[in-house]
């Protein structure tokens, strides 16, 4: 009686499903770093300006919509319920700015009462602007 012979077929490395796996990777730690970032604001049309500086240090943010609408660190208030809820954030990190996020379409006097009112309890106030592109104005 003959018996087959067994033949031993050779590894074989698959590269697509490795290279699948690779970009999963990435996409998941791409997503994963986006939503590590504080956005504390609403996201705005702002006004553009050359003399920007970024600032690390912790802050609060007021956005004032194109559509009128005032928030307090993606929270919703009103220009009589600012004061005190800025009053009690800033108790709890006094170093911290106060960051005015108004839309480029908002009126000048809004932009001011709002500021008016965070001046009463914030040492420091900076307001958001875009950065000018090189060659741009």
């Amino acid at each position: 009686m003959r018996l087959p012979q067994q033949t031993y077929k050779r590894a074989r490395i698959e590269i697509i499903p490795m290279i699948d796996t690779v970009f999963f990777l990435l996409v998941f730690f791409m997503i994963a770093s986006l939503a590590m970032t504080a956005q504390t604001g609403f996201p705005v049309n702002l006004p553009r300006a050359a003399s920007g500086v970024r600032e690390s240090r912790a802050s609060v943010t007021i956005t004032l919509t194109s559509n009128h609408q005032l928030y307090v660190d993606k929270q919703p208030v009103t220009l009589g319920t600012l004061g005190p809820l800025l009053k009690s954030k800033l108790e709890e990190n006094p170093r911290a700015y106060v960051v005015i996020n108004a839309d480029k379409r908002v009126r000048h006097g809004e932009v001011i009462a709002v500021m008016d009112e965070a001046k009463k309890y914030a040492a420091h106030m900076a307001i958001a602007t875009e950065a000018i592109a090189e060659g741009v104005r």
